[in-house]
Formats: C-alpha cells, sequence, structure tokens
C-alpha cells in the first residue's frame, strides 16, 4: 500500500473508511518486521494519524483497528516520537484503562466500571500490547510512563485482575515486567507506594490455585491432577518475572520475613506442578529458582518445612521433595551442555547457599550428589553419576561456571579440603584451592556439625593406594629408570635441573611454594622460615 496516498486519504476520510484503510493495511504488515527506512517519515505522519483518530469519539472496533496499526508501527523503534509524548502515551493509557488513583475522580469511575463488552476488552488488549512495544523501544515513552504514574495504573488494573480477560491480566503483567526492568527507579515505587511484591504474591496465589493447609504450606497436587493450564502457566510466568525485578535488592520495600516465606511456599509449591509439557514445566522451575535466589536464605527452610505432608525420619522429619526436584532440574541442565551461565549457575547457587545454612538441605543433597565412595578405580571425572558431571565442571573454560560448581561441591564436603579432595582429587580441585587460599588444607569459615563416618570398607581398603592427583587408583605404571645405569640417571638429572634453571632465569616459570596460610608465593619467600612452616603444620 502507497503510505502517501494512504496519508492523504485518511486526512479526510470517515469512520468507516479509516476502518478499511487500516484494516488493509494491517493485513499486508502484519508479520513485518523489518520496515523500509525511506519511509520512516511517513509511518511516523501514520502515527500521528492514528493518535489523531484515537483521540475522537469512534467506535470500539475503529479503536482496536486503530491500536492493531499502532502495534505494527511500534516495533521500528525509529518512528515513536509521535507515540512517545505525554498526549500519546495518556491516550494509550486510557484505551489500555489504566487509571491510577492519583488520576482524579473520573478515572477512578472509569477504573471501577468492570462491565465491557468483548469488543472493549479487545481494545484494553491492543493497547496493553502496544504500550509492551514503546515502552521496550523508547527510552523517551519510558521516561512519560513515569510522568503519567503508568506503573500505579498497572497495580490497580491488577488489584481487579482476577475478575478480566486471560490476556489482559497477561499484558499488565508483562508491562509491569518491562517497565521494572528497564527503569530502576521504578522498582522503588512499586515496592513503597503500591505493595507491588504483596501484589504480585497474591497474583501468584490466585494463578496457581493455591490452597493452605498449614503455616506457609500449600496442599500437595493430587497425583490425578491435570496439569497447570498454559493461560495460567503463561501469567505465572509473567508474574514471576516482574517479581524478580522487584526482589533483586532488599532496599526500599515494606516486606517483612512473613512475605518473603509466603512467596517461598508458593514457589515450592510451583516446584511440584506439572504443566502441560515438559518444556513448560521446566520454564517454570527456571523462573522459581532465579526468585528463590533473590530471596533471604533463611526462607529457604520453608522448602522442606512442609509437617502436613511429612517427611523422611532420617532428615530430621523434612520434606526433601522440593530438593529432589531442584537437584533433576539441576542435572537437565548440565546435560544439555550449553548455556550453563544462564541456565546452571543459579540453581547452583541456589543449592550451594541452602546447603551453607540448613543442615537438612545440606544432607540430603550430599547423599544423592557425593554417595560414600565404592569403586575408586575410575577417575572422579568420568562417568554418568552427578557427581561425574559436577567434577567435570570444576575445569569447565568459564570461569564462572568452574567456580560455581567447585563451590557447590565445596560446601556438600562441608568445606573441608580433605573431603573434597577424597571426592574431586587434587587435579580438579586446584583452581578453587588457590582460589580461597586453602592450598594448605583446613577448610572455610562457616560451622559445620561434626563429621561423620561416610567411607566405605572399599573405599578404606584402596585410600593408600589412591593417586590424590587424579583421586583414583591407577594401574601401575613401568618404571621408565629402571633399565638406566646410575651413569645415565645422573646425566638425565643434571639435564632436567639445567633446563628448569634456564626457564627460572628467562621468567618463562616461576617456582612457587605455599605460605602457612595456603596462599601461594615465591618460592624463595616460603623457604625463608621453615622452622615457623614446621611448627605450625605440627600444631595443625
Amino acid at each position: 500500500m502507497d503510505l502517501n496516498n494512504m496519508l492523504a486519504q485518511l486526512e479526510c476520510a470517515n469512520e468507516t473508511d479509516i476502518e478499511n484503510l487500516l484494516q488493509q493495511y494491517n493485513r499486508e504488515n502484519s508479520h513485518t518486521f523489518a520496515f523500509d527506512v525511506k519511509e520512516e517519515a511517513l509511518r511516523s505522519n501514520l502515527c500521528q494519524s492514528v493518535l489523531s483518530v484515537l483521540g475522537r469519539q469512534v467506535r470500539p472496533n475503529c479503536q482496536k483497528t486503530c491500536l492493531e496499526t499502532l502495534r505494527i508501527l511500534s516495533r521500528d523503534k525509529r518512528v515513536l516520537a509521535p507515540v512517545a509524548t505525554r498526549e500519546g502515551m495518556l491516550t494509550l493509557r486510557g484505551m489500555a484503562r489504566l487509571h491510577a488513583e492519583k488520576d482524579g475522580d473520573d478515572n477512578q469511575r472509569d477504573s471501577q466500571d468492570t462491565t465491557e463488552t468483548e469488543e472493549e476488552e479487545r481494545v484494553v488488549v491492543e493497547a496493553l500490547k502496544c504500550l509492551c512495544n514503546v515502552v521496550y523501544n523508547s527510552p523517551e515513552a519510558q521516561q512519560v510512563s513515569v510522568d503519567v504514574h503508568l506503573a500505579q495504573g498497572l497495580c490497580a488494573s491488577l488489584s481487579t485482575a482476577r475478575t478480566k480477560h486471560h490476556e489482559v491480566g497477561l499484558f499488565t503483567l508483562r508491562l509491569l515486567f518491562l517497565l521494572s526492568a528497564l527503569r530502576p527507579d521504578v522498582r522503588q515505587v512499586l515496592r513503597r507506594e503500591c505493595l507491588a511484591v504483596r501484589l504480585l504474591t497474591e497474583v501468584l496465589e490466585h494463578t496457581l490455585d493455591v490452597h493452605w493447609v498449614g503455616p506457609y504450606e500449600a496442599a500437595f497436587p493430587a497425583p490425578q491432577a491435570v496439569p497447570l493450564p498454559a493461560e495460567a502457566n503463561e501469567r505465572a510466568m509473567e508474574a514471576l518475572k516482574a517479581m524478580f525485578n522487584l526482589t533483586l535488592s532488599d532496599a526500599g520495600g515494606q516486606e517483612d520475613d512473613h512475605q518473603f516465606k509466603l512467596i517461598a511456599a508458593i514457589l515450592r509449591h510451583l516446584l511440584m506442578l506439572r504443566t502441560e509439557t515438559e518444556e513448560k514445566t521446566e520454564e517454570a522451575h527456571s523462573h522459581a529458582v532465579n526468585l528463590l535466589n533473590n530471596l533471604p536464605v533463611s526462607c529457604l527452610d520453608v522448602l522442606i518445612d512442609v509437617p502436613v505432608q511429612g517427611g523422611l525420619e532420617k532428615y530430621g522429619g523434612k520434606n526433601v521433595d522440593a530438593i529432589q526436584v531442584l537437584i533433576d532440574f539441576m542435572e537437565k541442565r548440565i546435560d544439555k551442555g550449553s548455556n550453563y551461565k544462564e541456565g546452571l549457575t543459579p540453581v547452583l547457587s541456589l543449592l550451594t547457599e541452602g546447603s551453607r545454612h540448613h543442615r537438612e538441605i545440606r544432607r540430603y543433597i550430599k547423599a544423592q550428589v557425593l554417595p560414600p565412595l565404592k569403586d575408586v578405580k575410575i577417575r572422579p571425572e568420568v562417568g554418568t553419576t552427578i557427581r561425574n558431571k559436577l567434577v567435570r565442571l570444576m575445569t569447565h573454560v568459564d570461569m564462572g561456571v568452574k567456580q560455581t560448581a567447585a563451590e557447590f561441591l565445596f560446601v556438600l564436603c562441608k568445606e573441608s579440603v580433605d573431603n573434597l579432595l577424597k571426592y574431586t582429587g587434587y587435579g580438579n580441585a586446584a583452581g578453587l584451592l588457590v582460589a580461597r587460599g586453602l592450598l594448605a588444607g583446613g577448610r572455610g569459615e562457616t560451622e559445620y556439625s561434626e563429621d561423620e563416618d561416610s567411607d566405605t570398607e572399599e573405599y578404606k581398603s584402596a585410600k593408600p593406594f589412591i593417586n590424590p592427583i587424579t583421586g583414583h587408583v591407577e594401574e601401575p605404571m613401568p618404571n621408565p629408570i629402571e633399565e638406566m645405569t646410575d651413569e645415565q640417571k645422573e646425566y638425565e638429572a643434571e639435564k632436567l635441573a639445567n633446563m628448569f634453571d634456564k626457564l627460572s632465569r628467562q621468567n618463562v616459570i616461576r617456582p612457587m611454594g605455599v605460605r602457612p596460610d595456603g596462599t601461594l608465593a615465591p618460592l624463595e619467600e616460603t623457604l625463608c622460615d621453615p622452622s615457623k612452616e614446621d611448627s605450625e603444620s605440627d600444631s595443625d
């Protein structure tokens, strides 16, 4: 369609003709995402014309068509100047029925009027979609959104979302997520003035159909229960993403320990739910893990403290079903073999902090991940068990992934170097030990319960023959100097010493030693006071 001709017709067309013209444009461009640069000015003018039509008293069908056109145009961030104004944003906000209490009595009455026809609901949905595009693509529109109190209007709409159309609730949550992601200053407004964390908690509670059977304990889904419907799952994901943004920092909110524990209980319920597809279930678990990482670590006891449903006596009567779901989720992410930084490190961090601060969580995870050793003839990184997979990650090329996996195993071993080396071997653990200054042994500063003797008879009998570097019993290797004469041995020793001396003098290598505190230092520094080092080693 020729835009020049279209704009000329729009100037003098009646409502029906306007609707027909825009419908034709929408059909032709419904799948267009890359626009002709030469027509930027014309598309900007079309935005202005559509806004002018929306400012009149036109029928809902015409409003919907105009908003569909504006949604298509808003995919191009270069033509949004007419929309990213106070007048343009107020027009879209009015179409989306996002009126905050600060807007005055007339708007309050409009927001309280919930009787909408199906056509009017479609107008609201299209307006919300437009706002999502405009806010995402235009920094100017983001600032205007703050000025016109869009965040407060979103929260006012969410408070009545239970009675609204699915897409109205979905795109209201999506717009709230976008605004809180792109404008950090809005997060404080949402937490302080709008109590948005509490509001989103109620949205999740309603969407996931939570029924409480005890303090912070939701009823367990029945085995024959139908999976979470796709629409409910979509709304829950948007609510979780928005809440993640709002809980990134503790500063400025009015939430208390009760509120965070309530969120943790809802997330536990979500972990135990099934959705219509395995892929959607994994996505839900991913968002739950991300949000759990934002909560105070003291709230994680809610994941296992579910008395009505009961637990295992060997873990203090705690219910560890949710922890097993997290372990399974972690293993799936490892098996994917890609995107470890975003997909795997959050769940590793969550399980690490949970294990560090909650004894029953650590005991259960260790039993699953690091069971007592029996077969010590295979290298720790070889095999298909969770332990093998995690040990392989300890030498991953990504420093963040490597450190997170090593820290997780270290905490499971109660931050004991000897225990860690038993399960991983010195070679795999060297990076962590250097970073933590633990090359001399010892353990971290966190206090753990007394060590329990979990060594199997097979491990005890094989322990003297285990290579501490590789962490397994190696097959005897032939002695390379067995056939040499004494003169040949002396010659090879001198040759090796000369090679090391040459490399050292050329600063290619630098001999290092370990200080008493476990950190690396030049060899001459570590040898300067051997008596002190010996006395400290003895005291150990």
